[in-house]
C-alpha cells in the first residue's frame, strides 16, 4: 500500500429540495479517506445515507457542499463530459443487479468500457478474454446474459469493472442477489484483486459478516459517519481462502 489517498472527502453534504421549506439534508458533513490499495466496507441500515454516499463516491451525483478529490483530482469543477470519463476510466462499478447489456455477449459486456475509452478492437478483445479468464468465465465468453447464472453474471460484471484498470472498484451489495455459496465465490474474487493486484475496493453492504472481511468498516448512521474502525477481516486472506 502506497499511502496515497484515492478518495478524500471533506465535509460532504447532500440536500434535496434546496431552498424550499421541505429541504431535506441526507448527508450531514461526511469526512472519509480511502488509501490506495485499501479494502474498505461502508455499512449502515436502510435510510442511513450510504446509497447517497455511494453515488457521490462514484461521481454519479454531486454533493451540495464539501470537497471530494478522487485520485487527487477535485471533481466539483469538472464538466459533464469529464465526469463521464472519470466514471469510465477511474471507477469500476459492480452492482447488485449486475446491469449487463442483455443483447451483448459476456465478452461484449466486458469490452464496452474499453470501447468508450477508445481502445482499438484487437486490444479490447485480448483484454476482455484475459479478464474473463481471470474470473473463471473464459469458456463462457460467447454466452448471452440470459444463458448465465446469477453468479456467472456477477463474475462478468467484475471483469467489466476491471476493463480500464480503474483506480477504485465500487461494489454496491455485490452478493445481495446471490446464494451464500455463490456470494462466497464473488467475495473471493474481490480478495484476489485486492491481494494480487493491489486494487482499492469500496464495498457497500448491509452484511456485517462480509464487512468483517475487509480491512476497515465505516458505519453510516443518520447521514453521518458513526464509526470508522479496523476490522478483523484480513483473516480471510491470511487463511488463503479462495475458490473461483
Amino acid at each position: 500500500m502506497s499511502g496515497q489517498y484515492v478518495i478524500e472527502m471533506n465535509g460532504i453534504k447532500k440536500s434535496y429540495y434546496i431552498g424550499s421549506p421541505n429541504e431535506l439534508e441526507i448527508l450531514h458533513g461526511i469526512d472519509l479517506t480511502v488509501k490506495e490499495g485499501e479494502f474498505v466496507s461502508i455499512v449502515g441500515p436502510s435510510g442511513s445515507g450510504k446509497s447517497t454516499l455511494m453515488n457521490i463516491i462514484g461521481a454519479l451525483d454531486s454533493p451540495t457542499a464539501g470537497e471530494y478529490l478522487l485520485d487527487g483530482v477535485p471533481l466539483a469543477q469538472m464538466s459533464r463530459k469529464k465526469l463521464s470519463q472519470v466514471r469510465n476510466q477511474k471507477i469500476g462499478f459492480v452492482f447488485q443487479t449486475f446491469n449487463l447489456i442483455p443483447r451483448s455477449t459476456a465478452r461484449g459486456n466486458v469490452e464496452l468500457p474499453m470501447l468508450y475509452a477508445g481502445y482499438v478492437r484487437r486490444d479490447r478483445l485480448r483484454r476482455a478474454e484475459e479478464l474473463l479468464e481471470m474470473v473463471g468465465m473464459g469458456e463462457r465468453s460467447e454466452h448471452m446474459p440470459n444463458e448465465l447464472s446469477g453468479g456467472q453474471k456477477q463474475r462478468v460484471a467484475i471483469a467489466r469493472a476491471m476493463a480500464n484498470d480503474p483506480a477504485i472498484i465500487l461494489a454496491d451489495e455485490p452478493t445481495g442477489a446471490l446464494d451464500s455459496a455463490t456470494g462466497r465465490m464473488v467475495m473471493d474474487i474481490f480478495h484476489r484483486l485486492h491481494r494480487e493486484q493491489g486494487k482499492t475496493i469500496v464495498l457497500i453492504t448491509h452484511n456485517k459478516e462480509l464487512a468483517e472481511e475487509t480491512e476497515r468498516i465505516v458505519t453510516i448512521r443518520d447521514g453521518a459517519v458513526s464509526s470508522d474502525v479496523p476490522s478483523a477481516g484480513s483473516r480471510m486472506e491470511e487463511d488463503g481462502h479462495e475458490s473461483v
